[in-house]
């Protein structure tokens, strides 16, 4: 590629990113990013001319994590994710909006306002895209971008996804590398993919799924060997396993069509559906605020206003020691209030007053992967359990408890209870706290309602084939 060539394209990428922002009346991107994907030779240009948005919690130039305290934050390097993606040669665009630092399942906590859903663009009143990748998923509903990328902590790809009418995928811990990605909870966050078509994710999840020395908990190529060795026929029919326990009250009811369709659809096709039991899951939603909010709470004691972040007065650290009220000002007036309600409920956590909240939470988490590994087929080779042979390839279930909201309707709720958001990852966070891929694919385009579909820990081959399965049936 000539001198000439490189300075034409990227002259029509800065046009074209500023276009893109521009015209956004959703509020998806926060910022917009130029950066080249030019197929280098390091890649294989798979991704040639594919436009993305990254979102903001990305470290790739301006990176705020939606937050006020990262308002001023310029990263130094880029994530592994997105020099993979410019090998390529995928095209960054933009910086999409987020919940604060991932905490929220609205895109309403953001710093730089909510993302509207623009499935609902001429509703009457706007509605929310779903947190914590709201701006993603938006991003890509809208048309904006090709693809996109998101964090996925408890279901922060998934939520949207469903919201917004796309698909969004959340890969097994550890596939992708999370090096340069601002961590909330470090054992639980994965990147996640959202697109409009399964094809598309699963074209850029193979881009991103390699082993990265700079991450120390991605899996090795040993087991990904395992996982990918694992015979598969093509023809067979799967065993559709359907968790007892994800049939709570709070589901709404067209939600719970939506599940009965898909179910009729695999059965119609001759696979077999089968009823499951997974007591942990009963639990799952408390021991996961428990861990995901002590971890928060470690995570984001670096932000200080002295070390990192936005200081709303420059002094020194020894100018600190003289007045011990700074820190405590910047935290204040640097974080939103979901993000502090967060750090405060991982600060009690980890302290001795607690109990031993955070040992309970971990063994239910312990206790809910012994239960997965005794419902699927596919051995879980990083534990080195065997499958069991009268277990399921899929689960299925709702991506959502309920419809999704308007911004005025969620907010109320909200203020009627402070806990109500947190009840929109019940369905979501039992795959996080196993660690086990999932993926949403909406079921109906004109009135957004997800499908989620889980496989065993490392089964990535599974989900794609009976997503795409899904997908035939919702797009024919």
């Amino acid at each position: 590629m000539t001198c000439g060539v490189c300075i034409g394209r990227v002259s029509a990428l800065r046009r074209l990113s500023s276009r893109v922002v521009q015209n956004d009346p959703f509020n998806a991107f926060i910022s917009k990013e130029v950066r080249t994907g030019e197929g280098n030779g390091k890649g294989n240009a798979s991704l040639e001319g594919l436009t993305y948005a990254a979102k903001d919690n990305f470290s790739v130039s301006t990176t705020t994590c939606g937050s006020r305290i990262l308002s001023n934050y310029v990263a130094p390097y880029s994530a592994t994710v997105v020099g993979l993606l410019d090998e390529a040669g995928a095209l960054l665009v933009g910086k999409a909006n987020l919940d604060e630092f991932g905490m929220g399942s609205s895109n309403t906590n953001s710093y730089y306002g909510a993302t509207l859903n623009p499935r609902y663009e001429h509703a009457a009143v706007p509605h929310v895209a779903g947190g914590s990748s709201g701006g993603s998923a938006a991003a890509v509903a809208a048309g904006l971008v090709d693809f996109s990328l998101g964090t996925d902590t408890g279901g922060s790809v998934r939520l949207p996804a469903s919201y917004c009418g796309v698909v969004g995928f959340k890969p097994s811990y550890g596939r992708i590398s999370r090096w340069g990605v601002i961590p909330y909870a470090q054992t639980l966050d994965t990147v996640g993919i959202l697109a409009r078509d399964v094809e598309s994710v699963e074209k850029v999840y193979q881009v991103l799924d390699h082993v990265d020395d700079k991450d120390p908990t991605t899996l090795t190529q040993e087991l990904r060997t395992q996982f990918d060795q694992q015979g598969k026929d093509n023809n067979r029919k799967l065993t559709i396993g359907i968790p007892s326990e994800f049939l709570v009250e709070e589901l709404s009811t067209n939600n719970r069509g939506a599940w009965l369709e898909a179910l009729e659809t695999f059965r119609e096709k001759g696979h077999i559906i089968k009823e499951v039991s997974i007591p942990s899951i009963k639990k799952s939603l408390s021991a996961y605020y428990t861990i995901a909010t002590a971890e928060a709470a470690s995570n984001l004691a670096r932000y200080d206003g002295l070390r990192y972040g936005l200081s709303e007065e420059a002094k020194t650290v020894k100018e600190e020691e003289e007045n011990s009220g700074l820190i405590s000002k910047n935290r204040t007036l640097g974080f939103g209030p979901e993000v502090q309600k967060r750090i405060l409920l991982g600060n009690y956590t980890l302290s001795s007053d607690s109990g031993n909240h955070y040992m309970k939470a971990t063994q239910v988490r312990e206790s809910l992967v012994k239960e997965f590994n005794q419902v699927f087929k596919f051995p879980n080779f990083l534990l080195q359990e065997p499958g069991s042979i009268s277990g399921c390839d899929v689960l299925l279930s709702p991506t959502a408890v309920g419809d999704t909201p308007s911004i005025e309707e969620y907010e109320l709720r909200n203020k009627e209870n402070p806990l109500h958001s947190y009840v929109n990852d019940l369905l979501t966070v039992p795959a996080s706290l196993a660690g086990l891929p999932a993926i949403s694919i909406p079921w109906n385009h004109s009135s957004p309602h997800g499908i989620q579909l889980m496989t065993q820990f490392g089964d990535e081959a599974t989900l794609f084939e009976a997503a795409n399965l899904l997908q035939s049936q919702t797009t024919s």
